[in-house]
C-alpha cells in the first residue's frame, strides 16, 4: 500500500499525525509546504491518501487540492481547518475533498477518518482495475449466460452463424467474440453493414473491382472477402442486402469463389461468415425479398441476443461500466449513479438497447451537474419510466431452451425472428424505490401510508415510547441515506438534509450510527 501524505507548515501537527499513524502500521510521508509535495508528485511518487492543511504560506490547501485532483482525480483528500474557516471547508468539498478535519482535532477520530479514506481509496483502486479488465460483453442475466455458453461451445468451430436481435443489442460484439475465440482468432475480422452502403457500391465493397471496371475505378481494389481471407467476415443487417447481390453471396458461400467487379479471373477466399439481422428473415423469405436458399445457408447455427428489457438485472452493472468508460474517454472523474436514478433506468424499456444505455451514460458524464447522478438529471427520454417496486424479484426466470439451435426445414414461428423465445420476468434491484411523489389514490406519498400502518400497529399493541421509536427510525434512515449518497461526508450530508453540522454530528452520536 502507498503511504499517507501529510502536508502542514506546523511541525507539531505533522509529528502528532506521523506517530499516531505509525502506531496503526501506516506508512507516512510528511511535507512542510504544498510546493514540496508537488515536487514529490513530479518525481512519480503517489500517496494512498492526502491530509492537507488549508492555510499554508506560499500555496493554500485549496490551490493544492485543485492541482492534485488534476493529476489524481480519484485520490481521497482530507483537509484540515479551524472552525472559523468553514467557508474554506465548503470550497474544499466543492473541489472534491473527501472530508474535513477540524482543528484542534481528536486524535483517535482523526486516525479513524484517515483509515476510512484509505478503505475508500483501496475500494476505488479495485473497482478501477476491475473496470479496466472488464470485457465489452457483460451480463449476469440467464439469457446472456446462454449466449456466453453458446460462444464457448462454438469456440473451436468455423461454422456459419446467424445472430438475431434488435438494433443496439450488441450483435457485432457477439460476432467479434465468436471470431476472437475461434481457430481464426489470429486472422482479420472485417465488418460491413450491408444496409449502410448504397446498392451500386455494395458489390464493389464485398468483392472488389478491377481498374476501369466503372467510372472512377482508377485502381484495382480488394473487396471485403479478400481482406478477410483467413479470418472472419461479419455481414451486419444481412436482411437488407439487395436481392441480386444475394445470388453472388450464395455462390461464394457454396464454393468459396468469386469475381471482382469487371474481373474475369476467379478468386478464392478462405473466410468464415457471420451474419446478423434485426429482421424476421423467414418473413422476408415469404415476402420474396430474401432468397430461401441463402437463408438456409446462413442459418446453420442461430444465436438470439436478448434485448436489454429482457435482462434488466444487467442494467446497474452496465450503467456503472459505461459511466466509467465515458469518464475515461473524456478524461474526467467518473459519475456515480443514485438509487432513484438507477431504479428509473432499470424500469426503462430501452428501445435502443445497450447502445442507447451507453449513449445515456455518455450524456450524463457531460451534462449531469454533480458527481452523483440524481433522477432529475436523467435525459427527457427516461422521464416517463416509473421505478419498479422494491419487492420485484432479484433474478429473471428463463425457460430452458437452447441458445444455439440448428436450422430446421419448418422455421419456428413462436418468435418474430424465428428463434425460440426466452420467457423472462423483468427484475429490479433490491434497492429500487418508487419515484418521489408516487402514492396511493388519496394523494399521499406511499411511505406515509406505511408509517400510518406501523404507528397503528405499535399503538394498538401497547408499545411504549412510540413517538421516540418512530422518530429515531425516521431520523436514522434520513441520515444514513444522506451519508450513503455523500460517501460518508458529514458536512455535505448535513447540507443536503438542510441541517447544521453540529446537528448531524449530535444525531449520529445519539442514534449510534457510527
Amino acid at each position: 500500500m502507498k503511504p499517507i501524505w501529510i502536508v502542514d507548515d506546523d511541525h507539531s501537527i505533522r509529528f502528532v499525525l506521523e506517530k499516531a499513524l505509525a502506531r496503526e502500521q501506516f506508512a507516512v510521508r510528511s511535507f512542510a509546504s504544498a510546493r514540496e509535495l508537488l515536487g514529490a508528485l513530479d518525481d512519480g511518487d503517489e500517496p494512498q491518501v492526502l491530509v492537507s492543511d488549508i492555510r499554508m504560506p506560499g500555496m493554500s490547501g485549496i490551490e493544492l487540492l485543485g492541482k492534485v485532483k488534476e493529476r489524481l482525480p480519484g485520490l481521497p483528500v482530507i483537509v484540515m481547518t479551524a472552525y472559523s474557516d468553514l467557508d474554506s471547508a465548503v470550497s474544499a468539498f466543492q473541489g472534491g475533498a473527501f472530508e474535513y478535519l477540524p482543528k484542534p482535532f481528536d486524535l483517535p477520530k482523526a486516525v479513524e477518518l484517515i483509515r476510512r479514506a484509505v478503505d475508500e481509496s483501496v475500494r476505488e483502486e479495485v473497482r478501477d482495475s476491475g473496470m479496466a479488465e472488464m470485457p465489452e460483453m457483460l451480463g449476469q442475466a440467464p439469457a446472456m449466460q446462454d449466449v456466453f455458453r453458446a460462444i464457448g461451445r462454438l469456440s473451436q468451430s468455423n461454422v456459419t452463424v446467424l445472430i438475431t436481435g434488435e438494433s443496439g443489442s450488441g450483435k457485432e460484439l457477439v460476432a467479434r467474440a465468436l471470431h476472437k475465440h475461434s481457430p481464426r482468432g489470429s486472422g482479420p475480422f472485417v465488418a460491413i453493414n450491408t444496409a449502410a452502403i448504397p446498392k451500386d457500391l455494395l458489390e464493389s465493397e464485398l468483392f472488389g473491382h478491377e481498374r476501369g471496371a466503372f467510372t472512377g475505378a482508377q485502381t484495382t481494389r480488394r473487396g471485403r472477402f479478400e481482406q478477410a481471407d483467413g479470418g472472419t467476415l461479419f455481414l451486419d443487417e444481412i436482411g437488407d442486402m439487395p436481392f441480386d447481390l444475394q445470388t453472388r453471396l450464395l455462390r461464394v458461400l457454396s464454393d468459396g469463389q468469386f469475381y471482382r467487379v469487371g474481373g474475369h479471373q476467379p478468386l478464392k477466399s478462405n473466410v468464415r461468415v457471420i451474419a446478423a439481422t434485426h429482421q424476421n428473415l423467414e418473413q422476408r423469405v415469404r415476402e420474396g425479398v430474401f432468397r430461401e436458399d441463402l437463408f438456409h445457408r446462413l442459418n446453420v447455427i442461430r444465436l438470439r441476443l436478448p434485448p436489454l428489457r429482457e435482462r434488466r438485472e444487467d442494467i446497474p452493472t452496465l450503467t456503472r461500466f459505461f459511466l466509467a468508460k465515458s469518464a475515461k474517454d473524456l478524461g474526467v472523474e467518473a459519475k456515480r449513479i443514485g438509487d432513484e436514478a438507477l431504479a428509473r433506468l432499470v424500469a426503462f424499456d430501452f428501445p435502443g438497447n445497450v447502445r442507447q444505455l451507453e449513449n445515456i451514460c455518455h450524456w450524463l458524464t457531460v451534462m449531469a451537474p454533480a458527481q452523483l447522478v440524481q433522477a432529475k438529471d436523467l435525459p427527457p427520454e427516461v422521464d416517463g419510466a416509473v421505478a419498479l417496486p422494491a419487492s420485484a424479484p432479484q433474478s429473471a426466470s428463463v425457460a430452458p431452451v437452447p441458445a444455439v439451435a440448428p436450422v430446421t426445414e419448418t422455421p419456428p414461428t413462436a418468435a418474430s425472428d424465428g428463434a425460440m423465445p426466452l420467457v423472462h420476468t423483468p427484475a429490479a434491484p433490491a434497492d429500487a424505490v418508487p419515484p418521489a411523489g408516487a402514492g396511493a389514490p388519496n394523494g399521499h406519498p406511499m411511505w406515509l401510508d406505511d408509517l400510518q400502518r406501523e404507528a397503528r400497529r405499535l399503538l394498538e399493541s401497547g408499545q411504549p415510547d412510540v413517538w421516540d421509536t418512530l422518530t429515531r427510525q425516521f431520523e436514522g434512515q434520513l441520515i444514513h441515506t444522506a451519508l450513503d449518497i455523500t460517501r460518508g461526508r458529514r458536512i455535505e450530508a448535513a447540507q443536503k438534509l438542510g441541517i447544521g453540522r453540529n446537528t448531524i454530528t449530535r444525531k449520529i452520536q445519539e442514534l449510534k450510527l457510527d
